[in-house]
Order: C-alpha cells, then structure tokens, then sequence
C-alpha cells in the first residue's frame, strides 16, 4: 500500500506530486526523527558501510538529496571536516531541525528542494541519495531524478545511491544507464537487506 500511494502521485504533474510529498513529509515529520534514523543501529551501520565504500578521492563539496532531519549529514561533516555540505529535503520541518543538529558549524547548509524539479547550478564532487527514490513512484520518475543526480556530479565526481534489495535493482537502473558503476555491494545479514551502489568517471 506504501509504494502504491506513491505510485499513484506520480501520475501527477511533476510540480503537483513535489506539493503533495513535501506536504506529505512536513505531516511525517510531526515528531521529531519518525524513521528513528539518529537511534537505530541497522540506520547507524549502514551509515559506517557506505563511509566505508567510497572511492578514495578528495571530496571538497558534498551534497546529500533527500537529507531528512540531517543525521547522516552530520556524520558527513564529521567525515569531511574540510569540506562544504549541502543537505537537501523537500520538507521545511525536518530542514528546521537538521538545522539544529549541525548549529555552529558554518561549512554545512541545507536547502529546501524537490528533485524533480529543481536544477541547481552547483556541481558536487560527492553526491548521495539514500532511502530516496521510491518515494517517486513510477518509471518516467525514476528516469527523471535520475538525470537529475547525474546533473549534480562535477567531473570526476561520485555519486552514491543507496536502498533496499533487491527493490535495488529498478531504483537504481536509470543511474545504470547513464553512469558507469563503480562498485556495488548488496548486504544481506540484515534484518532488511540493502545495497550500495557507486557511480562516477574517473578523476580528471
């Protein structure tokens, strides 16, 4: 019933499903951290794993699509102390508090955004998206965020998607398309198995 709902915005306008989620998310996030994501051990280890699994490269610009309430940028700030972050989420309530979470620290900032239809005209050097694009719904969706994240990667840049297995394997086929893989692991001792999946060109 969760993926059917989505799926059903989807057949919205692009603008009038990223009203609906951001209205849908602003409701979510109500009380703060619904997901559990700052407490929960399998969100913390998963966290480690993707640290973990990053190409060694130098990463001065980060951003992370679909931030929430900023736990995990805040552990890419402690990651990355020299470089810039920029958390984005579709919902001002869960922005307000990851706000909170990395008060002081002037090298993080959060921006309200919808994938689907915002175009920055910043370029990163390391781009996440977690937990994200079923949210979207169907195909043509999948496809459109998809070129969306592409478009964020400055060269030699390294994007990172990560979701549910093997549900994996249709979120992350249009990154499949347009971006050579770099790696990929699938963790299966989990209660909720997941994969990790890396995309990119190589360093200029």
């Amino acid at each position: 019933m969760h993926r059917t709902f989505f799926r059903t915005l989807s057949l919205l306008s692009p603008a009038a499903q990223g009203v609906l989620l951001r209205r849908y998310f602003n409701w979510w996030h109500r009380n703060p951290d619904p997901w559990k994501l700052a407490t929960d051990s399998y969100e913390q280890q998963k966290y480690l794993s993707t640290l973990q699994l990053l190409p060694p490269r130098p990463y001065q610009r980060i951003v992370e699509v679909g931030c929430a309430e900023g736990v995990f940028t805040h552990a890419l700030a402690a990651a990355f102390p020299d470089a810039e972050i920029t958390g984005v989420d579709v919902s001002e309530r869960a922005l307000a508090r990851a706000r909170e979470r990395v008060q002081g620290n002037a090298r993080v900032r959060f921006v309200q955004a919808d994938i689907l239809t915002h175009r920055p005209d910043e370029r990163f050097d390391l781009v996440f998206c977690s937990e994200t694009l079923y949210y979207l719904g169907r195909t043509e969706r999948l496809r459109r965020a998809s070129a969306r994240l592409g478009e964020l990667l400055a060269p030699g840049g390294v994007l990172v998607a990560v979701h549910p297995w093997p549900e994996a394997t249709r979120l992350h086929r249009y990154l499949d398309r347009s971006l050579p893989r770099l790696g990929q692991e699938v963790y299966t001792a989990t209660y909720r198995p997941f994969a990790v999946s890396i995309y990119g060109t190589d360093p200029i």
